[in-house]
């Protein structure tokens, strides 16, 4: 490295110590990166960011108190410089989708880390963005899909925790008629068999949570 050069200064946002602790040591490693600091949930990823203004941040999706969705609309909000990378467990596009409108450059799946994040991290230092060809992929499957509506992604919501149609009538204030209707629609747009195949795929596609 040139003496000149300054290390990439790397944010590691993440809520379990140990996947921090694993990240770490990965920068570690690298003579053209250092561990700017840590933070353990989405409100104390803005501070650091803020307190630290690191090169690169690197945010899990799934964070206690404020989740890494909006952490980086936070940050981008206040720097829109901010280069950051996505750093999850799931892999489905409408995360990722999700992760790349908010503002994210890259995505990084936890089952695929060392190589790929000293890759992305200097993709992204550099002005670049980086995503796993797999994720790629799957970007591009679905791109030409219908997105569900946002009443659609309730009642899907409302299906995957048991609820009957006559219970998420009630609770969306609908007629029964109506989700039915939506049912159909989202089971077409998924290319589903039944509501249970239709909450399979939301979930695999991160359309939905559990």
């Amino acid at each position: 490295m040139n003496p000149e050069t300054l290390p990439i200064r790397v944010l590691v946002c993440d809520d379990h110590p140990m996947m921090r602790e694993g990240i770490a040591a990965v920068i570690a490693s690298q003579p053209d990166m250092c561990l700017a600091g840590e933070a353990g949930d989405g409100r104390e990823a803005v501070a650091q960011y803020r307190a630290l203004q690191p090169d690169v941040a690197l945010i899990d999706i799934q964070m206690p108190d404020m989740n890494g969705i909006e952490a980086i609309q936070a940050i981008r909000a206040e720097f829109a410089q901010a280069r950051i990378a996505v750093l999850t467990t799931y892999r489905g596009d409408a995360r990722a989708l999700q992760a790349i409108r908010s503002g994210a450059q890259a995505y990084l799946l936890k089952s695929a880390l060392r190589k790929e994040l000293t890759e992305a991290i200097r993709a992204l230092a550099a002005g670049k963005r980086y995503f796993p060809a797999e994720i790629a992929a799957e970007l591009a499957n679905h791109l030409g899909q219908e997105r569900l509506t946002p009443r659609e992604v309730q009642v899907l919501q409302l299906i995957a925790r048991g609820h009957s149609n006559k219970q998420v009538a009630g609770d969306l204030a609908l007629s029964e008629d109506t989700v039915k209707g939506h049912l159909r629609n989202i089971m077409d747009k998924l290319g589903a068999n039944n509501r249970t195949h239709a909450v399979t795929i939301a979930i695999e596609r991160g359309f939905i949570g559990l």
